[in-house]
């Protein structure tokens, strides 16, 4: 079926993108606007989380409670998260409620009530939430990782830090959002059962009259290398590791997907082949592409016993070299058999699909379509994907660990 991505932009410079899937009964829409962690002041460290929650607590015309009941009412699937450049709100429900779920949402942005009587509550659920990750090493070998292998402010946590998120005051986050709440820069992407000239007429009454100037730059991103140990008392040693690869804007995006996809995608994967199934090392392990702003990299995860921890680290990153000695016809075909099945897993959902169009554009500043990544994933070879690691090989690692004692690692390639 041939896709249909629309495109428009309103004169306060909130670009609006719509892929109509007809078949569906559901809709979902997601905004994107810049108030990220990388724009919270050094001594706030969790505000961007923050004023998402309060934003909320009551909006428009509805209070705190009367924006939960009416999104139950509706039926209403939502998220929010924030991530180091961007705040997003998603939505998806029945197309028959459309008008009013996105009115909630619009007003989420617009018309914040941030009762103020609401702030502690906030607070101690932001606090409690980070404190659960002492329960969850996985978890918190990750946020390590990311804090290590990124510069500041780009390596912060959206869970954010004690110190900054019992300094956050209720003019705090009105600011904040005040601040990066703005149409230039922002994103609203929609898909599933919709009329795009009705929906066109919707935006525009709920939002035709935001304003806001462009964010500021934040500059490049550049990856740290070195290795940091957490001491912890256990049988368990947990491993996060991270190297160089190819960012989503890359025009070799793919062959660099593909290579992880051959490392870590199922159970028939090298790593999970090598690492857990031959030699027993390990209860978990995989890996990821991950882009932040034009930098790439690759993020790993093992968990293992402190016992094997070293011939776990080793092990995984000997399996990584492996790609450059060859690629089996085989893996290959799994990794494009696995792709197709997400494609077409992708065309039932429209929460999947509005996520994609908003993340492609913040990214790339275009849409792309599933024949577009289709027809990449069908161009891979083994030949091409040894010889994109061969020009990009594994470097400038980053390795963190917790558990009883610190592993021997050298960043070599």
């Amino acid at each position: 079926m041939q896709q249909q991505v629309y495109q428009h932009t309103l004169p306060n410079g909130l670009t609006i993108l719509g892929e109509p899937m007809p078949w569906l009964e559901s809709v979902a829409f997601t905004l994107m606007f810049p108030g990220g962690t990388a724009r919270e002041p050094h001594d706030r460290i969790g505000l961007a989380g923050m004023t998402l929650e309060m934003t909320q607590r009551g909006s428009g015309r509805w209070s705190s409670r009367e924006v939960v009941e009416e999104l139950d009412f509706l039926g209403v699937d939502r998220s929010s998260s924030v991530s180091s450049f961007y705040t997003s709100i998603s939505m998806s429900a029945m197309a028959r409620v459309l008008d009013t779920t996105f009115e909630v949402a619009a007003a989420m942005v617009r018309e914040p009530h941030f009762p103020e009587d609401e702030l502690e509550e906030v607070r101690q659920s932001a606090l409690l939430e980070l404190s659960s990750i002492e329960d969850d090493p996985a978890q918190k070998c990750f946020v390590e990782l990311k804090r290590s292998r990124f510069a500041e402010p780009f390596g912060r946590s959206s869970l954010g830090s004690v110190s900054g998120i019992e300094a956050v005051s209720h003019e705090d986050c009105v600011a904040f959002h005040h601040a990066h709440a703005k149409p230039q820069g922002a994103v609203l992407s929609i898909a599933g059962r919709f009329d795009w000239q009705d929906f066109l007429k919707l935006v525009d009454r709920y939002l035709g009259s935001w304003s806001g100037g462009p964010a500021t730059h934040l500059g490049d991103v550049e990856p740290r290398v070195g290795s940091i140990h957490v001491p912890h008392d256990s049988q368990q040693t947990h491993i996060a590791l991270a190297y160089d690869s190819v960012a989503y804007q890359h025009p070799e995006y793919y062959r660099g997907r593909g290579i992880v996809g051959i490392l870590s995608d199922g159970m028939s994967s090298r790593l999970f082949t090598e690492v857990r199934e031959k030699r027993g090392l390990v209860y978990a392990i995989s890996a990821s592409s991950h882009s932040l702003k034009n930098c790439g990299s690759v993020l790993c995860y093992a968990g293992t016993t402190s016992s094997r921890a070293q011939e776990t680290l080793d092990v995984t990153m000997e399996t990584i070299r492996s790609i450059s000695q060859g690629i089996e016809s085989g893996e290959l075909s799994r990794l494009k058999s696995r792709t197709r099945t997400a494609l077409v897993m992708e065309q039932e959902s429209s929460a999947s699909r509005s996520s994609q169009l908003a993340y492609d554009w913040i990214t790339l500043g275009r849409t792309t379509t599933r024949q577009e990544v289709l027809s990449e994933i069908e161009q891979l070879t083994s030949e091409n994907l040894i010889e994109h690691f061969k020009n990009h090989p594994p470097k400038r690692w980053t390795l963190v660990t917790i558990g009883p004692e610190p592993l021997e690692f050298q960043d070599e390639v």
